[in-house]
C-alpha cells in the first residue's frame, strides 16, 4: 500500500484563496473514471464533468440531447476516479427551466453523482434560480458568454460579448452572478479584454475557455487538449500531446501551461 501523502482536496474557498494569491486555477473536463485519476494525479484543480460527453462521448451535434441520467451516470463514474480535484458538473439542457427544478436536479447531481458545484449556462433572468440555490448549500458555478445549450436559438457556436451593450450586460450579469451567491464564473468564447475586465469586477474565480489569459484559470475540453476530437479543433484548443511519452505527462504539460500563463496565447484568444 502506498505511504506518499495525498494533496489536500480542493474546495470552492481554496479556488477563492489561488484567486487572491494570483494562483492560476488549473481545469479538465473528464467523463470517466480512468482518465479522472490520471487528471487528479497530475495536478489538475477542478474535473469538470461537462455536457459536451454528448459530442465526444456520444457522437452527437450538441449538448442538447444530452439527459440527467447521463450527466450522473459519467459524474458517479468521475467521482470514483479522483481523489484531490473538485468536481464541477454540468446540469444539462432544461434541467433547471425553473427554481424548484434545478433544486432537485442539483441535489441529484450531489447525491447520486458525487458532484461539489454544479455548473448553469445563465443569464440575468436565472439568477433567482442561483440565489435559492446557494441559499441551500448547493455551490454554483455560473456560465456566461457561450452557452452551447443555446446554440440552435444562436445560430452557431459564435463569440458573445463583441459589441458595447452585449459587453456591458455580461459585466452586470457576472456581478449579479456574485451577489446571488455563485462560487465561480466559467466564461466562454468571450473577448479577452472583456474577459479581464470581468474577472477584475468580482472576488469569485473566474475561469475562461477561449476568454484569454486575464482570467484565474483555464479548462480545455480532454479530447481537444490531446488532439483527439474529430473534425475541426476550436481557435481556443491546443493539442499539448506532441513530444509527451503518455497521456498523464501532456496533462501534467497543461496544468503547468496554465500555472506558468503561457497558455491561453494570442493565437488562442478572441478580441
Amino acid at each position: 500500500m502506498s505511504t506518499l501523502p495525498v494533496a489536500p482536496p480542493v474546495t470552492v474557498t481554496g479556488l477563492r484563496a489561488m484567486k487572491r494569491a494570483g494562483e492560476k486555477i488549473a481545469s479538465l473536463t473528464a467523463y470517466d473514471a480512468s482518465f479522472a485519476t490520471i487528471l487528479d494525479e497530475a495536478g489538475v484543480d477542478v474535473i469538470l464533468v461537462g455536457d459536451t460527453l454528448g459530442m465526444v462521448v456520444q457522437g452527437r451535434d450538441s449538448t442538447v440531447p444530452v439527459t440527467m441520467a447521463d450527466m450522473i451516470y459519467h459524474a458517479g463514474a468521475v467521482a470514483r476516479g479522483r481523489r484531490r480535484a473538485l468536481l464541477m458538473v454540468d446540469m444539462p439542457f432544461m434541467s433547471y427551466a425553473t427554481a424548484e427544478q434545478a433544486m432537485l436536479n442539483a441535489a441529484r447531481l450531489m447525491q447520486e453523482g458525487g458532484a461539489h458545484i454544479v455548473k448553469l449556462e445563465v443569464n440575468a433572468l436565472q439568477v433567482e434560480t442561483v440565489a435559492q440555490l446557494t441559499a441551500r448549500g448547493i455551490p454554483v458555478c455560473g456560465h456566461l458568454g457561450l452557452h452551447p445549450q443555446s446554440v440552435h436559438r444562436l445560430g452557431g457556436y459564435r463569440v458573445q460579448g463583441r459589441d458595447a451593450a452585449a459587453a456591458r450586460a455580461m459585466v452586470q450579469d457576472a456581478k449579479a452572478l456574485q451577489a446571488a451567491g455563485a462560487d465561480v464564473l466559467l466564461l466562454e468564447s468571450v473577448p479577452a479584454g472583456l474577459a479581464a475586465e470581468i474577472t477584475q469586477a468580482v472576488d469569485i474565480p473566474v475561469i475562461g475557455i477561449g476568454a484569454g489569459p486575464g482570467c484565474d484559470g483555464q479548462v480545455l475540453v480532454l479530447y481537444d487538449m490531446l488532439g483527439i476530437t474529430p473534425g475541426r479543433r476550436p481557435k481556443f484548443a491546443k493539442d499539448f500531446m506532441p513530444g509527451q511519452a503518455d497521456i498523464r505527462s501532456a496533462v501534467k504539460r497543461y496544468v503547468a501551461a496554465v500555472r506558468q500563463g503561457d497558455f491561453p496565447a494570442p493565437e488562442h484568444c478572441f478580441s
